[in-house]
């Protein structure tokens, strides 16, 4: 008589779900891949190194390197120093540079201190950035001119004298 009619309770919302990411599980029967992955090799801001870099990897420069460094790409934090020269196929300057600079792209950003030649194909610099030095683009090898076959040599110039032979007007031929 007195009684309510009972309703079923709210359905609840779901959860939000998060997108399935699907990724591959090696098993331990799988055959290893000859894939390594690559990571920047660091050279800490509290961490001083006396002497040359060189590899084929990527270096992040935030302390101190006095000595050549030799590496594919470089990034030079704004805690970075570098006193000698710079060879990388990419180098990014925050940093202090003291010596040349040799990359095919070379970019300075405003905190940039570079004291030395840029020889480069491609320069970026922000504005701020300090640079006291030479800029110059890589010099891409002059095509050699083709030797000319003798013949069309000779066609070329048919009054010229023949080897071993004098000039006409030289005073021998004239006796």
């Amino acid at each position: 008589m007195f009684s309510k009619p009972v309703k079923p309770p709210a359905p609840v919302p779901p959860a939000p779900s998060r997108p399935k990411v699907d990724v591959p599980m090696a098993m331990p029967s799988d055959p290893p891949t000859n894939r390594k992955a690559i990571v920047a090799s660091l050279i800490a801001e509290n961490m001083t190194l006396e002497g040359g870099l060189s590899g084929d990897g990527e270096l992040q420069i935030d302390g101190v390197v006095r000595g050549d460094v030799k590496v594919s790409r470089v990034s030079i934090g704004e805690s970075g120093q570098v006193e000698g020269s710079v060879h990388a196929e990419s180098v990014e300057i925050r940093g202090r540079v003291v010596g040349e600079v040799t990359a095919k792209q070379v970019r300075l950003y405003n905190t940039a201190h570079v004291d030395g030649d840029i020889t480069h194909e491609q320069l970026a610099m922000e504005v701020g950035a300090f640079f006291q030095g030479r800029s110059m683009r890589f010099q891409r090898p002059a095509t050699q001119p083709q030797a000319q076959p003798v013949a069309a040599a000779k066609l070329a110039a048919p009054d010229a004298p023949r080897e071993g032979a004098p000039p006409s007007n030289s005073p021998t031929a004239l006796n």
